[in-house]
């Protein structure tokens, strides 16, 4: 396995290729986007453990859409057991899967505790169990230092794991290095992760801005932020859709370890 490194114009090419790919299977990698949503949603209302298990499962969860990305590419129908991939291919691999889970479950809650550090834990409650929040606690100074807090800590924590379970899964590499790996792979290709994330955050708020505006003119403002929702999670699943191709330009596999 060696590190490929690609110009920013690379970016866009990701951005192209996952929106192409989504549209050869919409329905189902829409499905299984859904499915992938549904699951995470009824773990994270077990009393207690539901936040972690949730996290401890993203990085599973997330190469289980890189494989079915991969099969839609490859012309191929992916099947809703692919989403459990990692857990599937083999006793080590599903270990080294795991570990990883458990690694980012941690290194997360950790940055929440560092966040409460600031605001008394107000902004990790609202972040881990959701619900509804003031505008008043929203305006309060350490509310928001303890959110920019937690998203700055949160970059560094994103490009560690941006590539990791692709590089445990498809390549074979342990953990701790797969971590490693990942981080440099999206340092040295920074021009390009940028494009990439400034082209899907446009994206993102233009479908929000013209879902309100268009829903608004024939209907309510409250029919409006129900169709929010739904036009968010499309965009959504086009996004994991695109993520295997930034793993795949990132890395050039060894004639022996071809990607299959």
């Amino acid at each position: 396995m060696k590190l490929n490194i690609v110009p920013a114009r690379t970016g866009v090419q990701w951005v192209k290729l996952g929106v192409r790919t989504f549209f050869k299977q919409p329905l189902a990698l829409t499905g299984l986007f859904f499915m992938f949503i549904a699951v995470m949603t009824v773990m994270s209302m077990i009393p207690y453990l539901g936040s972690a298990l949730v996290l401890g499962l993203l990085p599973a969860a997330t190469l289980g859409f890189m494989a079915a990305t991969q099969e839609t590419s490859k012309g191929k129908f992916p099947m809703p057991w692919i989403m459990a991939s990692a857990l599937r291919a083999g006793r080590q691999e599903s270990r080294a899967i795991l570990i990883l889970g458990a690694l980012y479950a941690l290194s997360f809650l950790c940055i929440m505790g560092a966040s409460a550090l600031i605001d008394g834990g107000q902004f990790a409650k609202f972040y881990l169990d959701g619900g509804s929040i003031t505008r008043e606690t929203l305006n309060q100074g350490d509310f928001q230092g303890a959110m920019w807090l937690a998203m700055g800590l949160n970059l560094p924590l994103s490009l560690l794991f941006w590539h990791a379970p692709a590089l445990v899964h498809w390549h074979g590499i342990p953990p701790l290095k797969a971590l490693f790996f990942s981080f440099v792979a999206c340092f040295r290709n920074l021009g390009a992760y940028l494009v990439f994330g400034l082209i899907w955050f446009s994206i993102f708020m233009s479908v929000i801005v013209i879902t309100i505006s268009a829903v608004t003119v024939v209907a309510s403002a409250e029919s409006a932020a129900s169709a929010v929702m739904p036009a968010a999670m499309l965009v959504m699943a086009l996004f994991f859709t695109s993520l295997y191709f930034t793993f795949a330009d990132s890395f050039i596999a060894t004639p022996e370890e071809e990607i299959t």
